[in-house]
């Protein structure tokens, strides 16, 4: 079985609208080639420039597993074809990036029979068995010397990118979440709800902070796991309705506290925290697109980020249906994916920064 599906120079040119005097991100972007091996791919692409390695889950068994709702499965075509048309020009050149595939997923569940869906446990190892692939791959795009920019399937792979990282690095990883939900549920068998509370366990996790925790989403028991383990957060509520501190407060206050860790910081977003973005959770009253990329773009320029960790889009969940779910997912994906990578580009050209090592 292969460890992933590469994203190839065909299926580049398939979604890329090419057009006179002009050039686009998908022209420039470095890519997979289905002959080479993983490390092969990636080691390429390093010596020619390339400093993220964009990758992409399609799953929704972890957000299934959390008794959620399907569909977070085609969230990494939806940001291709959306960011691969846009322009390279002086503020982008594409060359940073690599875009380098999906990982392989089909075979994590049992085939059914006789329409039978599967049960929770079976849901469950299978996201045990994911967890296990990110891991691998993350593992190999750090060691190559990139920063993985990985968009979701569910939020259950913050388990896998937190133990890479934290292996990679040797030391836990400090991590920030926009997110209503803080994700730190009980050890139950994996799923999208406990991949910090686990990463905590297994001592990947050394620091956690929610931004847009929603006080009314996260049970009392939720809360006090999450404090006892001495995780923080800024309510949604707080920032977003009672304006009792503003985001830009909030965000220079979890950068201060991030940096104080000397730890890599894990740069988490729950698109379910965005309004109306679909996803298998969607919200109407949640933080604006705008404000969710201002947020990732100020940490990514503080602090010395390990990845970016997009999760739980669904276009299939978009009210209007598909075609306008992969339109707005892959819009504001790509959004995202630019402010993180334009504002990483500005916190390495610094000398003292070139290198997340050279934090501690």
């Amino acid at each position: 079985m292969p460890e992933y599906m590469p994203f190839t120079h065909a299926e580049m040119a398939a979604l890329v609208s090419p057009r006179a005097g002009e050039t686009k991100l998908g022209q420039c972007v470095h890519l997979a080639h289905p002959e080479h091996s993983l490390e092969t791919t990636l080691a390429t692409a390093k010596a020619h420039g390339a400093q993220f390695a964009i990758i992409g889950v399609g799953e929704d068994i972890g957000p299934r597993a959390n008794l959620g709702r399907a569909g977070a499965t085609n969230a990494f075509r939806a940001a291709m074809s959306q960011w691969l048309n846009l322009q390279s020009n002086r503020f982008l050149c594409g060359t940073e990036c690599l875009v380098l595939g999906e990982i392989h997923t089909a075979d994590l569940l049992p085939i059914s029979t006789g329409g039978e869906t599967p049960s929770l446990e079976q849901l469950r190892e299978a996201v045990a068995q994911l967890d296990t692939r990110v891991i691998t791959m993350v593992s190999a795009i750090l060691a190559a010397g990139l920063e993985p920019i990985l968009i979701g399937g569910g939020h259950n792979n913050a388990f896998g990118l937190l133990t890479a990282s934290a292996a990679h690095y040797q030391r836990p990883v400090a991590a920030v979440n926009l997110d209503p939900h803080s994700d730190f549920r009980l050890l139950e068998g994996r799923h999208s709800g406990n991949g910090f509370s686990y990463a905590a366990a297994n001592a990947a996790l050394g620091f956690y902070h929610v931004l847009g925790l929603h006080e009314l989403k996260n049970s009392e028991a939720n809360l006090a796991q999450l404090s006892a383990f001495g995780g923080t957060w800024h309510s949604l509520q707080q920032i977003w309705v009672r304006r009792e501190i503003s985001l830009s407060q909030a965000l220079e206050e979890i950068a201060t506290k991030l940096n104080a860790t000397k730890l890599p910081v894990a740069l988490e977003l729950d698109v379910d925290a965005i309004t109306k973005m679909p996803s298998s959770a969607a919200t109407t009253a949640g933080v604006p697109l705008l404000d969710a990329a201002h947020y990732v773009s100020y940490i990514a320029r503080h602090c010395p980020c390990a990845y970016l960790h997009l999760a739980e889009a669904a276009p299939s969940c978009h009210e209007a249906g598909l075609e306008a779910g992969f339109k707005d997912v892959g819009q504001s994906l790509s959004e995202l994916i630019y402010a993180y990578v334009q504002a990483r580009l500005q916190f390495l050209a610094k000398p003292v920064n070139s290198s997340l090592t050279t934090q501690y």
